[in-house]
This record gives structure tokens, sequence and C-alpha cells, in this order.
């Protein structure tokens, strides 16, 4: 039960003579309840509102009384002086009121100081605020489908997927783990679900598990997802040849055909192109099936309207650059015709 502080005028003297003075004005009473604190023992996260209040009352003697209060707190600091007026007498009850924030574990208490009418202070109202998790949060937190992994051999490489799940918003920390070592720590913000990742590249081939661990709010961690890496290049390897065309000498134009092949180790697409007098063409593709060493030939065509020369070369998409060819024309004309002789009659 609530205990308040009562302040009420001093009964008057009696004996030794003396006699109470019929003109002694009569004074206020007043009285202050035990703060109350809302929550009074909290207990989870943090920032956490609190709200203090309590009754005084007021017995007014006169047609307008003054009333001023402040809080008192148990770290030893003071609210600022409040003043409110009551009007009438006889006995007058009201509820006051105060909201604290607390962003970290605390006990402590509120009083209030009655400054006018009359000096009072009330006992104290005592809270406590525990910032730290509550008994629920172990299943607040928790992976989800935890780590899952796929290999791309292709690029000497793994992606680890995880998946985070929270039954509100709240922040999260966890780090990965990697055949028992920490290989990457991290925090987010995860409103419901979330997937977190992280990329293994190892220079060789490369096996084991991974796992997520979740830090805090609550400690917990997924499954092992196992895996495997391949580092075995398995792109083929492209070469490029372009023939000697032989030279021409004839009547133009003329039209000549540069030959040129291109090998691979195994099946597969290969990008090429012509350059052509040292002008790169249009990327052409290459098609390979089956398995084993496999050739393919190609060809470009020059047309010559007069003496000249051309040169080429086969360039592989990110690949080599075959040796360069030249080709070569010399134009003839026409012979003269041989007017006919003219026999006598």
């Amino acid at each position: 039960m609530a205990v308040g502080m009562l302040a009420t005028p001093a009964a008057a003297a009696s004996g030794s003579g003396q006699a109470v003075s019929a003109a002694a004005k009569p004074k206020p009473a007043v009285w202050a309840g035990t703060p109350k604190a809302s929550p009074s023992k909290y207990e989870g996260e943090c920032p956490v509102k609190v709200t203090f209040s309590s009754k005084i009352k007021v017995k007014a003697v006169k047609a307008k009384t003054t009333v001023a209060y402040r809080w008192l707190r148990g770290d030893g600091s003071k609210g600022k002086v409040q003043t409110f007026t009551l009007r009438g007498k006889g006995v007058k009850s009201f509820t006051v009121k105060e909201k604290a924030t607390f962003k970290g574990d605390v006990k402590g208490w509120q009083a209030i100081q009655l400054l006018a009418p009359r000096a009072a202070t009330s006992a104290k109202g005592r809270f406590s605020v525990s910032c730290g998790a509550g008994e629920d949060d172990h299943e607040v937190v928790r992976p989800g489908v935890g780590a899952q992994v796929w290999v791309d051999e292709g690029n000497c490489e793994a992606a680890l997927i995880g998946r985070i799940t929270t039954s509100d918003s709240r922040w999260v920390r966890y780090q990965w783990v990697v055949n028992g070592r920490v290989v990457d720590r991290d925090a987010v913000r995860v409103n419901g679900s979330r997937k977190v990742y992280h990329v293994i590249k190892p220079r060789d081939d490369f096996r084991g598990w991974a796992e997520l661990e979740i830090l805090s709010p609550v400690g917990t961690s997924s499954n092992r997802a196992y895996f495997k890496i391949w580092c075995k290049d398995t792109s083929p390897k492209v070469e490029a040849s372009v023939d000697s065309l032989p030279d021409y000498s004839g009547i133009c134009p003329v039209s000549r055909t540069f030959t040129g092949a291109v090998s691979v180790s195994h099946g597969g697409t290969v990008k090429y192109r012509w350059i052509r007098d040292g002008v790169a063409g249009d990327w052409q593709n290459a098609y390979f099936s089956g398995h084993g060493s496999q050739r393919q030939i190609v060809s470009d065509t020059w047309t010559a309207s007069a003496s000249s020369e051309a040169k080429r070369a086969i360039e592989i998409y990110g690949g080599p650059t075959s040796g360069t060819v030249v080709g070569k024309v010399t134009c003839v004309p026409l012979p003269t015709p041989t007017p006919s002789a003219t026999l006598p009659a």
C-alpha cells in the first residue's frame, strides 16, 4: 500500500498560561502519495519509456490555493518546479505524472517534493530496468534454412547462402564458419527474413563444410552445409591459323579467298574474328560438339580490282591471334588484238 507524507498545522500549545489566539489563521494540509512506476520491473529490449505517477491531496482553506512541486530522482537530480492553482475550499486531489526513457540497466526511485502551500516529500517509489534478453528470446532469432552452398566449378569458387529469420524487426550479428574457422562477420537489420552471403575463392581444389552462426541477440547456429570446389581448368584450349595465299597475276577484278582454321582441345563454342589489313571485323562463333581435339575451317574472301596486296589474321576472343599472311594481286591488261593483213585482189 502506498505511503504518503502528510503535513498539517501544529497543534495549539496548552498549559503554562498560554492561550490560543483567536486571530490565528488556519493553514492548508497537504499529502503526497508514493509514486508508482509503469512498468515497475522491466525486462526486455531498450530504450524503454517508464511513466511515474503520484496522487497529491490538498485541504484548501482559501478560495484560491497555489500548489508547487517537483520530482526527486534516485540519481540525485531534481525536476523543474511546476505549479498549478486550486480554486475553492475543502479537500482537492489530483495526479501528476512524469515520463523517462532508459537506454540501459538501472535500479532507482522517484519521489514527489511539495514546496507550496506547505513543504512535504513523499516516500520513494522504486523501479528497475533490465535491458538483457527475456526468457522467450531464444526463439526470436533462428537460422531458417541455414547455410546453403552451390559450386561454380568453372570459376573455382563457391557461394554460401544463409537465411536469418526473426519474429520481429531487429539487428542481428552473425558470422560464417568454414571448416571450423571464422571467415566473415557482419551485422544486418532483419525484419522477418533476410538472406546473407559469403563467397569462397580458393586457388586450388577445396572441400569442407560451412555453418552460419548467430551471435546476438541470442546465440544459435544453422545446420552444416558440405561442398566441393574443383579448380581444374575446364575451358578448351584454342588455336587459330591462316594458310598462306599464292600470289596472283592476271586479269582483274579477281576474288581471292583466305583459308584459316580454328582448333580446340574439346567441345564448346569459340568466338573469333578476322583481322583485315589491321582492322578487326565482327565476332563470329564456331561451334564444336563431342570430345577430343577438333578443327574447323573458316574463310574470308577478298576482291581486287587493281594491283594490290591484302593481309589477314584470326583473333580468338580472350585468346591468341594467329600469324598474319599476305596475299598479292598483280593485274595484267588484256592483250591488244593484232589487225589482220589485207591481201591484194
